[in-house]
């Protein structure tokens, strides 16, 4: 919605400034989207006096002149024709920027002599395309800014342009009056009062309407029009050019020109027929389907059933409420016209526009919704500026249908209002700002305006009061505590486990992806899912159509996608939901973690090799240890098919699953287009019991201040033996003496079995004994490596390497 402020000023008695009146319609909700002030471009230009002009001595062209200006007398070469003593220029000094030619000036040499400075044409300061000769003004003193003069004597031609971005829901802000309104209720100026008088009828009009009986209920509740005889069409006035070219629009002739005015200055669209053209009476029917119609953009259109049409005797005339017909458009040579105001049906109009793709100042005006109730008023106002721009005489006013209804009030709650905006608002100033808006108050009933169709509820008339009392005047404050003392817990136990699993696995190296909670039923399959319990029903895509059974399949898409851009060694995790069905209870959390290629970069010492299932293993093993898993539990090979069978685990406590590690299958990683090696965990973040005490103390450190002491032991067991039963064995041999047990040695391979047997391997594990209460003699020790050894023995039936 573009406008200037000179026509802005037509309907509000303003001083505030431009910059003032911006301000304003950004905070009122009509954001500014650009303006052009044409005065900023001319600030540094002002006004000289040629006091004497002579040829140039070298140049049959170039005239040297001596001019007088605020810093004295000046030498400037000049080429223009008119360049002679005694006028009154328009000067730009060595240093300004002339725009219109994109040069800052300095001083220059023409043909030898030094010119200091430029007389200026119209073309060259962008006033016009006028470059025949410099600027000849009638008054002005030497010195005298040169925008200064232009606002005292050509106002119009540094008349400021805004252009607001308009929002759906205010139609009323598509016309300058609407705009007005709301800086007056912001208190930028007051609202010039718009006088409505009836132009008398001097006969009656030949040409009558009618609206078809299905179309006055839902498309057309009122259509109203009159004959104007005997008018003169020519081109308008050249206050009405200049203002529609300021805002974009090529003036057309007079009468069209005027319909242009009132759909900008007051949200009015009009439409005038060439009576002579028009056969009979004009009637408002649905379209048949099929109508072909020639519209006033040279576009010939077939209309749908249903679509309303203006039609005469010959056919359709006008697409209602969009755009005029070429057949009765007005020419130079229309001395008759029929002017029409009518009112429309938004969701009619913006559904005929679009099946149309017609695209027109009308439709964008009426499928928002225009004021019903200004129909008749905007008829006679434009009737008196025909008369009064065109001549003629005017007939009575023939009409169909009735203004409809729109009457509507909503309770204003002064103390609620101040609550939901946050300010305190006297209940006066509440009032006045409403009333200053059109609303009619009654007692606490508020009667919305009729051009303010977006008003339905007292929420909106708490925004009304809310924008106008202006936002920015907030002031932040802090909420009340709801208790008093320290503030109780925010997350829930199963948050803050989430955010510790996130953070740990981001601390070992990780990079977190986020993928989408949806993958394709191949996928999915290939995980256990893809079954129909899973499926969506509208799914964004063929890649999005089931819920996704495991992290692992957009942790694997993730590294495909990363691998074919060259990037071949990867760690990537991800905390979110798996799904094992669409009921609300058939979702868990998981943390995965995958790792793709090298362990390590390429360095001297050797430090690259191949990720393996020990490193996944190890990494969920932190993880688990930092969410409060216990540090005793089972592994076991009981893995799912996407697992590599003889080199994955799943770790347990008893029949609970907390986690599964190791290789993927290469089976997956083929279908899933990754180049392994490839290893990963999952954890079943949930099925990690919470710690029986609920408190936020932690018990005591007990520290021993008695010597610890180290055995070392190493067991021959045969080489499919879990290295952990050895370690779970020989932690239960003492439980209150045995601190810990680690595996220090492996001994394994071909030599193994040549000096152990077939199929055997050696193990050593290192036991930390930590007495607490006294210290250990030989004797005690020597009895819990005895038990060390028994409990070993037993369980992985080994023997105690000699």
């Amino acid at each position: 919605m573009k406008f200037t402020l000179s026509w802005l000023k037509d309907h509000l008695d303003t001083e505030a400034s431009l910059d003032e009146i911006l301000y304003a319609l950004t905070d009122l909700g009509l954001e500014v989207e650009e303006a052009i002030n044409p005065l900023e471009k001319l600030g540094g230009f002002t006004l000289a006096k040629v006091i004497h002009a002579e040829q140039h001595p070298d140049a049959d062209r170039l005239r040297v002149c001596r001019v007088m200006t605020d810093e004295g007398e000046k030498q400037i070469v000049c080429g223009a024709p008119n360049a002679r003593e005694g006028i009154t220029v328009v000067l730009a000094k060595p240093g300004d920027y002339v725009p219109g030619i994109d040069v800052t000036l300095s001083v220059g040499k023409i043909r030898g002599l030094e010119s200091h400075g430029m007389m200026c044409s119209e073309r060259e300061l962008e006033l016009s395309d006028e470059h025949n000769g410099i600027i000849e003004l009638p008054s002005g003193e030497i010195g005298q800014k040169f925008s200064d003069w232009l606002a005292e004597n050509r106002p119009e031609t540094v008349d400021p342009v805004i252009d607001i971005a308009i929002t759906p829901n205010r139609p009323d802000a598509l016309g300058v009056r609407g705009v007005a309104r709301d800086l007056a209720a912001r208190g930028l100026g007051r609202l010039k009062p718009l006088e409505v008088e009836a132009v008398p009828g001097g006969f009656d009009s030949p040409i009558k309407v009618e609206i078809d009986a299905s179309l006055k209920e839902k498309g057309c509740p009122l259509f109203a029009g009159r004959l104007i005889r005997g008018v003169k069409n020519g081109p308008s006035p050249e206050w009405l050019q200049k203002r529609l070219e300021a805002i974009g629009l090529r003036p057309i002739s007079a009468l069209v020109d005027i319909t242009n005015f009132f759909t900008f200055d007051l949200n009015r669209p009009l439409h005038v027929f060439d009576a002579a053209k028009v056969a009979g009476n004009l009637r408002i029917v649905p379209a048949q389907g099929g109508e072909e119609f020639l519209a006033l953009d040279d576009k010939t259109y077939t209309l749908g059933q249903g679509q309303m049409a203006i039609i005469d005797d010959n056919g359709v005339e006008s697409l209602a409420g969009i755009m005029g017909g070429e057949h009765s458009g007005c020419t130079e040579d229309t001395v008759d016209v029929f002017l029409e105001s009518a009112y429309w049906d938004p969701i009619t109009i913006a559904a005929t526009g679009r099946a149309l793709k017609i695209n027109s100042d009308a439709r964008y005006r009426f499928e928002r919704g225009v004021d019903p109730a200004f129909t008749l008023p905007g008829l006679e106002l434009a009737t008196q500026m025909v008369l009064d721009l065109c001549g003629g005489e005017a007939s009575a006013v023939v009409m169909d249908g009735a203004v409809p209804d729109t009457t509507r009030a909503y309770r204003l709650d002064p103390a609620r209002v101040s609550s939901l905006v946050g300010m305190d608002i006297p209940a006066d100033e509440q009032r006045a700002t409403l009333e200053a808006l059109g609303f009619a108050l009654n007692g606490d009933m508020a009667t919305a305006p009729s051009w303010r169709p977006d008003v339905l509820g007292e929420a909106d008339l708490v925004e009304e009061v809310a924008r106008v009392a202006s936002l920015t005047k907030l002031v932040g404050k802090p909420l009340a505590r709801e208790t008093v003392g320290v503030p109780k817990a925010i997350l829930t136990p199963m948050q803050v486990r989430e955010k510790t699993a996130r953070r740990t696995i981001a601390a070992l190296g990780y990079n977190e992806c986020v993928t989408y909670s949806f993958i394709d039923e191949a996928s999915a399959a290939l995980f256990g899912g893809g079954e129909n319990a899973t499926r969506v029903d509208n799914p964004i895509s063929s890649e999005m159509t089931h819920l996704r059974p495991d992290l692992l399949p957009g942790l694997l898409q993730a590294a495909a996608r990363n691998q074919a851009r060259g990037f071949a060694d990867l760690a990537l995790f991800e905390v979110g939901p798996a799904f094992t069905g669409g009921e609300p209870g058939d979702q868990h959390i998981q943390a995965a973690g995958l790792l793709v290629g090298q362990s390590a970069p390429r360095d001297p010492w050797g430090s690259r090799r191949p990720v393996d299932l020990f490193d996944a293993k190890a990494d969920a093993e932190a993880v688990l240890a930092a969410i409060g898993a216990p540090a005793r539990a089972q592994v076991n090979r009981d893995v799912a098919g996407w697992w590599h069978p003889g080199r994955s685990g799943k770790v347990a406590l008893g029949p609970n699953a907390l986690a599964t590690f190791g290789e993927v299958h290469p089976k997956v990683l083929r279908e899933m287009g990754v180049k392994g090696p490839a290893v990963a965990f999952t954890i079943w973040v949930e099925s990690v019991p919470f710690p029986k005490k609920k408190g936020a103390t932690r018990a005591a450190l007990d520290i021993s201040d008695l010597q610890a002491v180290e055995r070392d032991f190493a067991f021959v067991v045969d080489k499919n033996v879990e290295v952990l039963k050895a370690v779970n064995a020989a932690l239960g041999a003492d439980k209150a003496l045995i601190e810990s047990v680690s595996v220090f040695d492996q001994f394994t391979g071909a030599k193994a079995e040549e000096q152990m047997g077939a199929g055997k391997k050696s193990i050593a594990l290192s036991v930390r004994l930590q007495p607490r209460d006294k210290t250990l003699k030989d004797t005690e020790i020597e009895a819990v490596s005895a038990k060390i050894i028994d409990k070993v023995t037993k369980a992985t039936g080994g023997t105690l390497r000699s």
